[in-house]
């Protein structure tokens, strides 16, 4: 390469760098900013710091987390306070961009945003309600908290409740989850929430039978079918 050749492209080369601090928007910008930051389309470095990207500290100081969802950037109050916004008080740390992307060319192609629930403090993460609404389908009306039992904090589905694999609510087993789960725990169960069901004549039958293991009832009743019965031909005898 001749060096009249190189002085052209390194010419060039500072040419497109500075134009890339003067003009960063039309030079580098993905997309232009969402609605509400449209005023800042020409001023990257309201939100970027120099070789860094974005920053959350430059976030924070037009949107102060305690406002969030409370009062607009100016401070007047919003008319229809925003409910899914709370956690933002109850974040560890300011990591903006772990869920939110302002440039329409990113969103548009970025997937959902990788919020972790270790970014916030372990008493909100206890409290699924203050974030999420309860889901209205007929088996989480019968359910208060405890949402852990069977989901994550990863993934909400798939989620791990699958009742038949332990018991299958068919006939007169067709109840609430309460008749079973006392006290809303459902890591535990209890078949004496029937009025035929008691210890001592539940005892009193298996005993007859031979049986002496018989506190863990589903395993061998699996459902409302007194003949089926897992290891119904078996017996512990003393």
């Amino acid at each position: 390469m001749s060096r009249t050749l190189k002085i052209i492209l390194a010419v060039n080369l500072m040419v497109l760098a500075v134009l890339s601090f003067v003009y960063p928007h039309l030079m580098v910008g993905p997309g232009k900013l969402i609605a509400g930051h449209k005023k800042l389309d020409a001023n990257c470095y309201a939100c970027h710091i120099s070789f860094k990207g974005a920053s959350a500290e430059k976030c924070t100081q037009c949107h102060k987390p305690v406002n969030i969802g409370r009062l607009t950037t100016q401070g007047a109050p919003i008319v229809k306070p925003l409910t899914a916004t709370p956690f933002h008080q109850k974040l560890v740390s300011q990591e903006c961009m772990a869920c939110h992307s302002d440039h329409a060319g990113v969103k548009r192609y970025n997937l959902e945003g990788s919020f972790n629930h270790a970014m916030l403090q372990k008493d909100a993460v206890k409290q699924c309600e203050t974030c999420h609404k309860s889901p209205t389908d007929a088996l989480h009306k019968q359910i208060t908290g405890n949402c852990a039992q069977c989901h994550t904090q990863k993934k909400w589905t798939p989620a791990t409740f699958d009742h038949d694999k332990y018991f299958v609510l068919d006939r007169d087993h067709n109840a609430s989850c309460i008749t079973c789960h006392v006290r809303n725990d459902y890591s535990r169960y209890s078949c004496y929430g029937c009025h035929e069901h008691t210890p001592a004549n539940i005892r009193r039958e298996h005993i007859e039978e031979g049986i002496r293991n018989f506190e863990n009832c589903v395993e061998c009743h699996r459902s409302a079918d007194e003949h089926d019965i897992k290891g119904g031909n078996e017996r512990e005898h003393d």
